[in-house]
């Protein structure tokens, strides 16, 4: 007789709201941590699992209230591993209110060979609200030898601005990683940024330029948004860093980056 083995899972959920003078609100379940320096509007997200296997699920939903700032990061970068079947899921409710200004900006997701994740970001933001967001994937550490021979993404974005649906991308793929010349080529390391802004279209030829010959951006009706690629993980952050610097006013980024 055939026994079912019943794997065991992980979740966590992460609830924050940031007001102008603070936090508001503040939940976390499971797995999922939150950590926010005293007096500071930098969230950092910590997944005490260690990482990612399939049929893991994690939600996080985030609000900078009116006039208020947040930015959100991760303690360190995401590792996906192999599954035995169903995909890891990623849920991320971002919603940035009248005069605010809200950043996701996590750290890079290292997939692994057999690796299979489900990531789906909605964000809904006031009319003068201001929004940057960046999602990096990282397709096995070159350094340490390692091929990514098969796995599985879906990326799904929706962004809407009072209701409207300003922004909707689908990056997906099942099987080797798409390497021909209109895809990745030879690049193992891949980002997509976005920001929803007024001053997005006046930014357009500096991050151009931030970025070279790693990718290009657009920009049109309040928005920019940028695709990066690099061979590994080093080299797409050449780029993408200059880049998000610009992008956030030439604030500084999370010190989390710089570890």
């Amino acid at each position: 007789m055939t026994v079912a083995v019943r794997h065991q899972r992980s979740e966590g959920s992460i609830h924050l709201s940031m007001g102008a003078h603070g936090i508001r609100r503040m939940r976390e379940t499971h797995s999922a941590k939150v950590r926010i320096p005293h007096g500071s509007r930098e969230a950092i997200l910590i997944n005490t699992g260690g990482g990612l296997a399939g049929g893991d699920h994690f939600t996080f939903s985030l609000t900078a209230e009116e006039n208020a700032s947040l930015t959100v990061t991760s303690q360190a970068a995401e590792r996906v591993y192999r599954t035995l079947g169903p995909a890891a899921e990623v849920e991320v409710t971002l919603a940035a209110h009248a005069g605010s200004s809200l950043t996701w900006l996590p750290q890079e997701t290292i997939l692994f060979d057999g690796a299979a994740l489900s990531r789906r970001i909605t964000a809904d933001l006031a009319r003068d609200a201001r929004f940057l967001a960046v999602e990096s994937v990282i397709l096995g550490r070159e350094a340490m030898g390692e091929t990514v021979r098969h796995a599985r993404l879906h990326d799904r974005w929706r962004i809407r601005r009072e209701g409207r649906l300003v922004f909707a991308d689908d990056l997906s793929f099942e099987g080797p990683p798409p390497a021909g010349a209109a895809t990745l080529g030879e690049a193992r390391a891949f980002a997509t940024v976005v920001l929803v802004s007024a001053a997005a279209e006046d930014i357009l030829d500096k991050v151009r330029h931030a970025i070279g010959n790693r990718g290009d951006a657009s920009a049109w009706s309040g928005k920019l948004v940028a695709r990066l690629v690099g061979r590994d993980g080093f080299e797409l952050r050449k780029s993408l860093i200059p880049a998000l610097t610009l992008l956030a006013h030439g604030a500084a980024l999370p010190k989390a980056w710089s570890f």
